[in-house]
């Protein structure tokens, strides 16, 4: 859920849930009182009068007893002389909070509850001035506030009579009190039960996550870069531990490139370092066995001045190939793309080299088995070191009196690749481990995993061809059985208007 709609949410929870819940409170606590009221005083009422107009309630309770003083005041007034009969009436109000009044001319004569009378008898309204009715009452503000029902008549000597009912509001229905604090209990347990609910959604929507991205950034802090957290992506606090997660990913993907690129560098200094301190050694040693007279003829002396020209040549090509290696492990080397024939240039290229194999007892096969005029997308120096590269890694591992190497041009199609052709370089060596067949790209990689290796090179000839040709937009792998041979496929993409 999104931050704008869980605060929507939220402002419905704060302001309809309590609404709700308030209602069915007063609803409950009003019914409750009611029933209470009506059994307590005989009083019928509803739940909007006994909130809205207490008062009016308060009057109906002695209803009963004012239409009968009306009717006695117009029938026989003078019985409200009798001390039996308003002792009889002053029952009638027992446990209603009221009591009678009686003033002849301007003189009480009686008072139902004497204490309480004589502090509001200046509170009396004159003769006439107020005469109540059933349903209400006069209000009388002040110190203590009361009800008054006030029924005039004239005694049988023509006296002014005035009769009270009295009901003080200092002492209201103990239920009203009740109902005032129980909804006043429930409000706050209303308001404490929502805020709770929602502090608690809250908590887990926002406060967690939060918590959670806060642990994250420790752990990455102190170097763990393992610690995971997921998001709700539909949700602004989601989508940042979302996006926060694939920063810590991007990040650890960063630092183990680096801990990789720092581990390639070490094993490039110590395969360097092993690499310059053959030749080296050789040319140290040659070197002191002139200076030591160990060459005491010119024949020897001829042989180890060669033998140090020799070293020093190995030295020189060395350097060169790690120099190239660098330009294009650094993507820094300028490549010449142009359309070339590709059978035309394999022809040239193999009548350069056949003659050096057949020195070495090599025989060497070619097979062109695309259309003559097929043209590919290449550098023609850089495809000539990838051929030179690969067929010197098949001499320098041949082990064979009688070798062969077979190199076969075929259309791309035979293997799903219609816009390119498969050049395949085979030979009858000892072949290749099938454990070591994807490493052998890599640099300094040895099959024989042994750097006291009498092959010579530098283990880097099959990384550069596979640079080269991944530069070329193709693609290189190898197959390999033991004791059968080893052959290297590479791609090349064919010219667009070959295409």
């Amino acid at each position: 859920m999104k931050l704008k709609s869980r605060l929507f949410t939220a402002f419905l929870i704060i302001t309809t849930i309590p609404l709700m819940l308030v209602c069915l409170a007063l609803s409950i606590i009003i019914g409750y009182q009611n029933n209470a009221i009506k059994q307590t005083y005989d009083v019928k009422t509803n739940s909007i009068t006994a909130i809205s107009n207490p008062v009016q309630l308060l009057s109906r309770l002695t209803r009963g007893v004012y239409n009968e003083i009306v009717l006695t005041a117009q029938k026989d007034p003078e019985k409200f002389g009798d001390e039996e009969y308003i002792s009889y009436l002053q029952k009638e109000l027992k446990g209603k909070y009221s009591y009678i009044a009686v003033r002849k001319d301007d003189d009480f004569i009686y008072a139902g509850d004497t204490d309480r009378f004589d502090r509001i008898i200046t509170s009396m309204p004159a003769f006439g001035e107020h005469t109540g009715n059933a349903e209400g009452g006069l209000y009388v503000d002040g110190k203590y506030p009361l009800l008054l029902k006030q029924q005039d008549f004239y005694f049988a000597d023509g006296s002014k009579g005035s009769i009270f009912i009295i009901t003080e509001l200092d002492t209201l229905i103990p239920q009203f009190k009740a109902s005032a604090i129980q909804l006043l209990l429930s409000l706050v347990s209303i308001v404490i039960l929502t805020a709770s609910v929602l502090i608690l959604w809250i908590y887990r929507s926002i406060i967690i996550p939060i918590n959670t991205l806060h642990a994250a950034t420790n752990a990455m802090k102190e170097g763990n870069l393992d610690y995971s957290i997921e998001g709700d992506p539909e949700d602004e606090i989601g989508r940042l531990c979302v996006d926060f997660e694939e920063m810590r990913i991007r990040l650890k993907e960063l630092i183990d490139v680096r801990l990789r690129y720092e581990q390639e560098m070490q094993e490039l200094i110590s395969n360097i370092s092993h690499d310059l301190r053959t030749p080296i050694t050789a040319i140290k040693g040659y070197a002191e066995g002139i200076m030591d007279g160990v060459a005491d003829t010119r024949e020897k002396q001829e042989k180890y001045i060669k033998t140090i020209y020799t070293k020093a040549n190995d030295l020189s090509s060395l350097v060169d190939e790690l120099s190239f290696y660098s330009k294009i492990d650094c993507n820094t080397m300028p490549y010449t793309f142009s359309c070339i024939n590709l059978g035309n240039y394999f022809e040239d290229c193999l009548g350069e080299i056949t003659l050096d194999l057949e020195v070495k007892n090599i025989e060497v096969e070619y097979h062109n088995e695309t259309d003559p005029s097929t043209i590919v997308n290449a550098d023609a120096e850089q495809l000539k070191r990838v051929i030179s590269n690969i067929v010197g890694n098949s001499v320098k591992y041949m082990g064979k009196k009688q070798g062969r190497i077979s190199i076969r041009i075929m259309e791309g199609s035979s293997f799903n690749r219609a816009e390119e052709v498969v050049i395949s370089i085979e030979d009858n060596g000892p072949g290749i481990a099938e454990k070591d067949i994807p490493f052998i790209f890599e640099r300094f990689y040895r099959a024989d995993a042994s750097r006291n290796s009498t092959k010579g090179g530098t283990g880097l000839g099959l990384a550069i061809v596979k640079k080269i040709i991944e530069d070329h937009m193709g693609t290189i792998w190898a197959e390999s059985e033991e004791d059968k041979g080893t052959t290297i496929y590479f791609t090349l993409r064919k010219c667009r208007e070959d295409v």
